[in-house]
């Protein structure tokens, strides 16, 4: 940093005593100097995110032609404009493959980027111009194949992974490392599903011709001989936890499985729910488990002490099944790290079946959620894309709640009233007033800002939030690696009814936000 000081001409009156008989007086003592120091705010400074100028004045009370920080009376504090405009700043992205068929404009190639660091963003631990994003599972495409419903994976060797990311003066992003995320033993992970044991939903794998993926491609698929490949380390990432040890924490759609990985991507520990999972270190409530397909635990935060995740369900679990799904109730757990205990929260939506894309913890009980349809602004003006602020600490711990006659536990389906889900109460028309019967509160929200209206954000998924200070937010989107799909073909993923825009990584950073304690 620069420091400039500069000496004022002394301003004062030296008064001159005049003696009884006319005579000049002794001349009085000499005024003080006034100082000031200007210093010039970098990029990531507590006070000026994007830099600025810091004046401080006073006066030199010691006589040593320094301003020292006890002499300072005022300080004036110039700040630079917001560096990445309302339309954002986007990220720089590779290309995996180039000579897929573009569903969209037939005759035409499409370009699988990677691209796909939008499942989640978090602000590097200790370097405050840098953030850390998240891959899924890699690029896929729904698709319904001789093997049953599931999805096309045009590049299924694919590592899913987290990217450092840094924000320059200008506004620009630059990728600074990949770190490939890995199985225990230090070979990379897939993206493709698990077995049904640990959370798998029969999603089939195929390749980007539609031939189902087994074991041995170079053979015909038998069911005993040459089964479908599947991963149990394979991760759909969607929420992303940096912690200040270095290490990560990963929570996904697939089991949902929150994974610990050390700063190499190798994993550490795991938590989910199935009991019998030799790999975890903690397990969480098994009614976890009944999560929708491609809807489990989207957002993953650490309180600051780093004693507590936060995960957060996208949307309304199916528990006990896919009559639930046209709901709004959401799903919040906490895991205490030192010893595993497990509280549950929830969350009201304001529309059914939206999306709790992103959580970001400002305090133990205080967090910012991201609350997202599914919509382009393109083509609905009522696109939704909001940020709350939420507390959970006049909430009601739906784990504490004592039993009744008709208040029962049940050990795959969690909470039950009157024999019901919770997820089946929310369903009924007056089933929140219900809850509240039964001393269940969901926890408290607040709006903070829209993004559509802040910025025309164009994209369909707002999925990740980097908290810079209290009152400003980094936000970012899930581009699909760029690739989009009607009815099982691939397609370039587009913003715009031309055709002429590709969907893309974009960083946009919201200032003036109240976010304070």
């Amino acid at each position: 940093m620069k420091f400039i000081k500069k000496t004022l001409p002394v301003i004062a009156v030296l008064a001159l005593a005049a003696c009884e008989d006319g005579s000049q007086g002794e001349q009085g003592t000499p005024g003080l100097n006034s100082l000031i120091s200007q210093q010039t705010l970098a990029l990531g400074d507590a006070e000026c995110f994007f830099g600025g100028l810091k004046v401080e004045s006073g006066l030199d009370t010691n006589a040593n032609n320094v301003l020292d920080a006890d002499e300072v009376s005022a300080t004036s504090t110039n700040c630079n404009a917001n560096s990445v405009n309302t339309s954002g700043s986007s990220l720089p992205y590779s290309v995996l493959r180039a000579d897929v068929e573009n569903g969209a404009k037939p005759g035409t190639l499409m370009e699988i980027r990677n691209g796909g660091y939008g499942s989640d963003m978090v602000a590097h631990p200790t370097q405050p111009t840098r953030f850390y994003a998240l891959t899924d599972r890699g690029p896929n495409a729904a698709y319904t194949g001789d093997q049953g419903v599931g999805k096309k994976f045009p590049t299924p060797d694919y590592t899913p992974r987290i990217g450092l990311f840094e924000l320059q003066a200008n506004g620009d992003v630059q990728k600074i490392e990949d770190i490939l995320l890995k199985r225990p033993d230090g070979t990379p992970i897939s993206g493709l599903p698990n077995t049904a044991a640990l959370g798998g939903t029969g999603e089939t794998p195929y390749d980007v011709e539609g031939n189902v993926i087994v074991e041995n491609m170079d053979l015909p698929y038998d069911e005993t001989s040459n089964p479908i490949k599947l991963d149990d380390y394979g991760l759909d990432g969607e929420g992303l936890v940096a912690v200040s040890d270095g290490t990560f924490w990963v929570s996904d759609e697939y089991g949902p499985h929150i994974v610990h990985y050390d700063a190499e991507g190798v994993e550490i520990g795991r938590i989910n729910a199935f009991a019998d999972d030799a790999r975890n270190t903690f397990t969480l409530p098994a009614e976890f488990a009944n999560r929708r397909a491609n809807r489990g635990m989207e957002g993953l935060a650490i309180t600051p002490d780093e004693q507590t995740l936060v995960g957060i369900m996208q949307s309304t679990m199916y528990n006990p099944s896919s009559a639930v799904k046209v709901n709004n109730m959401v799903r919040i757990v906490t895991i205490s790290l030192v010893d595993g205990s497990i509280s549950q929260y929830l969350y009201q939506q304001q529309k059914t079946q939206n999306s709790q894309s992103g959580i970001v913890a400002l305090s133990s009980t205080e967090f910012v959620v991201i609350e997202r349809d599914g919509n382009f602004y393109n083509e609905d003006v009522s696109a939704m894309k909001h940020l709350y602020k939420i507390d959970i600490s006049n909430a009601t711990d739906i784990e504490t709640i004592t039993a009744t006659s008709s208040i029962t536990q049940d050990a795959s389906l969690g909470l039950l009233i009157d024999g019901k889900t919770l997820e089946e109460v929310t369903l009924e028309s007056e089933g929140w007033a219900t809850l509240a019967n039964v001393g269940i509160e969901p926890v408290s929200k607040t709006f903070l800002v829209d993004l559509v209206a802040e910025t025309g954000y164009p994209h369909d998924k707002l999925e990740g939030i980097w908290l810079i200070n209290e009152n400003t937010l980094g936000v970012i989107n899930d581009d699909d690696f760029a690739t989009w799909s009607s009815e099982g073909v691939l397609e370039q993923k587009y913003l715009d009814a031309g055709q002429t825009i590709i969907d893309a990584n974009r960083l946009y950073i919201i200032e003036d936000l109240d976010l304070a304690q």
